[in-house]
């Protein structure tokens, strides 16, 4: 298959050459709710370069020239991995209207990692710690989930250089090490820099905010990948536009799913009863391939009389 002008292409060390479609895709989430809501795609393209961080960085700064406008007003806090943790993207976001809360690793941050070691070491380094407790598991039948409680110690400081120059944009940093409280074993350990204010009443919210990022990957691009979209799958490549137009299909259906998720109860309830998602689809199919309906309502009335006599 030949590359087409939109073909993101990666040199392996082997020699070999990968053409192949990439995109930013970003999704609303929140602590607490484990759904994800999708958002415009922004597709990396060819002359955005080779290496990662550039691809990646230049396709979520196109992202917020197209949606910036219309999503800042929201007072949306962007969330992302260490990639996007320097200060050319963060002045960016903050430019256009957005909140950042971004991981912070001290390798690629040297100079934030040397400013925590010299308060550290001076004691200057503003702590505070929590115990919190979470249920472990889901209920079933009459079993309760076990009640674990996680001791959360924060380190934090403010107003410190994200890079070593004079026009450094100064930013917020926070650590968090969560232990279990019986055994003392570290569960999660992370940091983070924002532009958020630190205090010992904001630093729970942002530190669950923070970790909130993993549904992104997990609640909604596995979905997309494994969930019945099969968004890796070529659908066909086209000579320029396809690929990228049938995946924003791909996104654009689990955006509609989700909404009836959050909307249409007998559509929730059919959801979460039949079991996984693909479950779901596939019942779904094998209704529509084998009868015709009326409308949407006919379909929903024949998969809700189905539940019950399967559960009757």
């Amino acid at each position: 298959m030949r590359p087409c002008p939109s073909c993101h292409v990666s040199h392996r060390s082997d020699g070999r050459v990968l053409h192949r479609h990439i995109a930013v895709t970003p999704a609303l989430v929140a602590p607490g709710e484990l759904r994800v809501v999708p958002l415009p795609p922004e597709f990396v393209v060819r002359g955005d370069g080779r290496e990662k961080q550039d691809c990646e960085i230049r396709a979520a700064s196109r992202w917020i020239d197209a949606w910036g406008a219309h999503y800042a007003p929201w007072d949306v806090t962007l969330l992302g991995d260490d990639l996007y943790a320097h200060q050319p993207f963060c002045e960016k976001a903050r430019d256009a209207g957005f909140h950042f809360l971004f991981t912070c690793k001290p390798a690629s941050h040297p100079t934030i990692a040397e400013w925590v070691e010299d308060f550290a070491r001076s004691g200057e380094i503003g702590t505070h710690c929590v115990t919190l407790a979470r249920s472990q598991g889901k209920p079933k039948g009459k079993r309760i989930p076990k009640v674990v409680r996680e001791g959360w110690s924060f380190r934090f400081l403010a107003d410190i250089p994200l890079r070593d120059a004079d026009d450094a944009l100064l930013a917020n940093w926070f650590e968090l090490p969560v232990t279990d409280s019986d055994s003392g074993k570290v569960l999660y350990h992370n940091a983070w820099v924002t532009d958020h204010p630190l205090t010992e009443d904001t630093l729970v919210a942002l530190a669950k905010a923070g970790r909130a990022r993993w549904k992104i990957e997990n609640e909604h691009i596995q979905t997309l990948k494994i969930g019945r979209y099969r968004l890796e799958h070529n659908f066909g490549h086209g000579k320029r536009h396809l690929s990228n137009v049938l995946a924003s299909f791909n996104i654009l259906a689990f955006l509609l799913h989700t909404a009836f998720e959050f909307l249409d109860a007998r559509y929730r309830t059919l959801r979460f009863r039949t079991g996984s998602r693909v479950t779901f689809f596939q019942e779904f199919s094998a209704l529509l391939k084998g009868f015709l309906f009326d409308d949407w309502d006919h379909v929903i009335a024949v998969m809700f009389a189905k539940l019950r006599v399967d559960t009757g």
